[in-house]
């Protein structure tokens, strides 16, 4: 069995207030929420920071709490809740962001089901192959590269693993991608990890690439990473992104 939280703030650089946005007659929020209850969660809770988001998910929602507004990060935000709903150290809470109207329940219950198997590990999250040399270049789709057996050897935002001899000219000459893998941003903690996690300072390599799980695995936590059963919807950061995900959504049977 695992929870779900799913950190939901109203202040967004990009798109303000997009959780609250309609989707096809709901709020985005709501079909997050749905997609977690799917998924067959032992318990799937909202935690917000603004009586805004709060009174829309009190509508659908049957847990809502309201949580500090001082959080730097969503996984700050989950430690909160399993800390004040007295959750065990070994349960294994889903952070699922609330911009991921059309996140697959298949995926939560993978990367819970990932960190259950690997009983040693601290952290599990997903990952799917790159397919083109424009995503391997940008700085915004986030590589991972693993060791044999799965575990996290660094995430960065840099083109990894580079590959030498498929760029003679420097690096807008690559031509070489095949292996390269995009980490997907949909996390499972042990309730012990992530209160750990949440105590530590920000890292020095989390501060240079602006990349929290960086955190844990500069601290030494396991960290399982495996690809995503299916193939995982696109999230919503800006109002271009919200027309298109809509669009997708108004088309679902």
């Amino acid at each position: 069995m695992f929870k779900v939280v799913i950190p939901a703030r109203y202040a967004s650089s990009r798109l303000p207030g997009k959780v609250l946005l309609p989707m096809a007659g709901k709020p985005m929020l709501q079909w997050v929420y749905e997609r977690a209850c799917a998924a067959q969660a032992e318990e799937v809770v909202i935690a917000t920071d603004d009586e805004r988001v709060a009174s829309s998910a009190r509508g659908f929602a049957r847990r809502v709490l309201m949580t500090a507004a001082g959080h730097a990060s969503g996984t700050d935000r989950v430690a909160e809740v399993a800390g004040r709903l007295g959750w065990s150290e070994r349960d294994i809470v889903v952070n699922a962001q609330g911009d991921e109207p059309l996140l697959a329940p298949q995926l939560i219950l993978q990367v819970a089901a990932l960190l259950s198997q690997h009983v040693q590990a601290d952290i599990a999250t997903l990952a799917t192959p790159i397919d083109n040399l424009a995503d391997f270049l940008d700085p915004n789709v986030v590589k991972v590269v693993t060791d044999e057996r799965g575990r996290a050897l660094y995430f960065s935002r840099a083109p990894i693993p580079w590959a030498r001899d498929g760029a003679p000219s420097g690096p807008l000459s690559q031509t070489e991608w095949q292996g390269a893998r995009r980490h997907r941003g949909l996390y499972a903690y042990r309730v012990e990890s992530l209160r750990r996690m949440a105590s530590l300072p920000p890292s020095a390599l989390e501060s240079t690439e602006k990349l929290e799980q960086l955190r844990a695995l500069q601290a030494g936590f396991d960290i399982r990473v495996a690809d995503c059963a299916v193939q995982p919807g696109p999230d919503v950061n800006t109002a271009e992104d919200y027309a298109r995900v809509s669009a997708l959504l108004e088309a679902v049977p």
